[in-house]
């Protein structure tokens, strides 16, 4: 006598007490709820807000401000002091992104990351 499957309620076919797909998908989604709620608590440490940034520009300004903490300079970096305000300094993070800083003599104090379009249209800092 051959078993057959049976129909659990949410549609799906098998064998067992549980639809093991369901379940499966229920473990997906609570571990990337996890990984996100995780990434949100992230952001508590930062200087500034970078919460609307994309992940790959927020983890290279992060490294890069870790770096000017420990005193790198900022030449490293492609930084360059801004003409209409030379305690400004903007470093490149990505190709559309800048990292604004503010001299303060011994350090350099992280001020915001714009994008380059809002860079070019703007004065930074000002």
């Amino acid at each position: 006598m051959a078993t057959r499957k049976k129909k659990f309620r949410c549609g799906h076919r098998g064998y067992g007490q549980i639809c093991h797909r369901c379940e499966q998908e229920q473990q997906d989604r609570s571990t990337k709820k996890q990984q996100k709620q995780d990434w949100k608590e992230t952001f508590a440490h930062d200087p500034i807000d970078m919460t609307a940034l994309p992940k790959n520009v927020v983890i290279k300004t992060r490294r890069i401000i870790n770096d000017l903490e420990h005193q790198k300079s900022y030449h490293e970096f492609r930084g360059k002091r801004l003409r209409h305000n030379r305690w400004i300094i903007s470093i490149p993070v990505t190709r559309h992104y800048r990292l604004i800083c503010r001299d303060c003599g011994s350090f350099l104090a992280p001020e915001a990351v714009v994008s380059h379009q809002d860079y070019n249209v703007s004065k930074p800092g000002s």
